[in-house]
């Protein structure tokens, strides 16, 4: 199933994979070579291979039209023979029932096996004698393509790697660094990184636009739910209590940042912005009732403690599993669990004992005239 899900994505059986494109497949292995022996220096390249385009024997016989002309051979005789002796020459067919069966006319192997044999087949002359083959002919055995890959029509060589113990992007923007120090390419030839990293690469592209939209919209609904910036602006201090702690477990657990962390991340955003909801409403809820503000802040504390930290220990318990998890597939949800089990341990406490002293310095100022402002009394005063 991997090796299906990654050539699915680079189109080689591995992670991440350079592909050359071009059309001659000497240069294109040549260049691919060129990037195997550079990324073998990158630390934390890992499972190296190079898919080899060239390799399988080929027998050429180039044709010389002077010497056909001057033996009296024509070139539909020479290709006959190579034909019949090589590759045979359908000659009938046979029928069995309603199932027809070519009759093919081949050479015994004795006679084709070597260049030494093939060059000694006789081809005939229009003057009725014959020729061996090498008398019009240069014979000789070469190394041709074994296997041509192709994407979207174009010829490619290709490289194929996985990064170890190493975040994914840092890896290959040195090795992209290294590659195009050494590697030039002809005109009319390109370079394609693709695989993990560039389904990386898109999903990082839609999170950096995710997230600065999630957050404007969250900071719009709490300015409708409070009815002013400062509370607003309030809720969303715990954001950065949150990413305390999810970095700071990323990088003692040396865990590379990654999409299942960033997923994390705006997990824990909501978690932390919902405890600072409900704290601002206790608070307030409370300072409507004529409380002092520090009894406000005090008993508002003390009533939701009990829950926001049942919620944030149920949350750690549940992930655990996944976090202290190595098998098959915990690349996946391993830095997601690690992210909010860090983020909820700090901005739970620094919610609980930070955030409301926050929001005293906040409303000390003003606290005599906040009851006065509050919207349900100004609908009692004009009542």
């Amino acid at each position: 199933i991997t090796d299906n899900v990654e050539e699915a994505a680079s189109g080689v059986k591995g992670s991440i994979a350079v592909k050359i494109y071009g059309t001659d497949l000497k240069i294109m292995e040549g260049k691919a070579r060129q990037v195997f022996e550079v990324l073998q220096k990158v630390d934390g390249i890992d499972d190296l291979g190079l898919l080899r385009n060239i390799g399988q024997p080929e027998l050429h016989a180039d044709l010389d039209e002077r010497r056909m002309a001057s033996y009296g051979v024509s070139k539909s005789d020479a290709n006959a023979v190579l034909e019949m002796a090589v590759g045979g020459k359908q000659a009938s067919q046979m029928y069995e029932g309603e199932r027809k069966f070519p009759i093919r006319v081949r050479y015994e192997p004795q006679f084709r096996e070597s260049p030494t044999e093939v060059a000694a087949l006789m081809v005939p002359t229009q003057s009725g004698k014959t020729v061996p083959l090498n008398e019009i002919a240069d014979i000789k055995q070469v190394t041709g393509p074994s296997l041509i890959y192709r994407d979207d029509n174009t010829r490619f060589s290709a490289v194929k790697f996985s990064v170890r113990g190493r975040d994914l992007g840092s890896a290959i923007a040195e090795a992209q660094e290294k590659v195009n120090k050494v590697v030039q390419l002809p005109k009319g030839y390109s370079m394609k990184w693709t695989g993990d990293f560039e389904n990386q690469r898109r999903a990082s592209q839609r999170l950096a636009q995710v997230v600065p939209i999630s957050l404007a919209l969250i900071f719009f609904i709490l300015f409708i739910l409070f009815g002013n910036l400062k509370d607003a602006g309030l809720v969303l201090l715990n954001v950065p209590f949150a990413l305390i702690g999810g970095i700071a477990m990323l990088l003692i657990t040396h865990t590379n940042f990654s999409i299942s962390a960033g997923i994390g991340f705006i997990a824990l955003f909501g978690i932390c912005i919902q405890n600072g909801v409900i704290l601002i409403s206790v608070f307030k809820q409370n300072m409507l009732n004529k409380m002092s503000l520090d009894r406000s802040l005090s008993e508002g504390v003390a009533s939701r403690v009990r829950p926001v930290v049942m919620t944030a220990l149920m949350a750690i318990i549940g992930l655990m599993p996944a976090a202290l998890s190595t098998g098959i597939g915990s690349e996946t949800s391993k830095p997601l669990a690690i992210v909010v089990i860090g983020g909820l341990l700090t901005g739970t406490v620094l919610t609980l004992f930070i955030f409301p002293l926050i929001f005293e310095r906040t409303y000390r100022a003003e606290h005599t005239h906040y009851a006065d402002d509050l919207p349900a009394n100004r609908a009692h005063a004009h009542a």
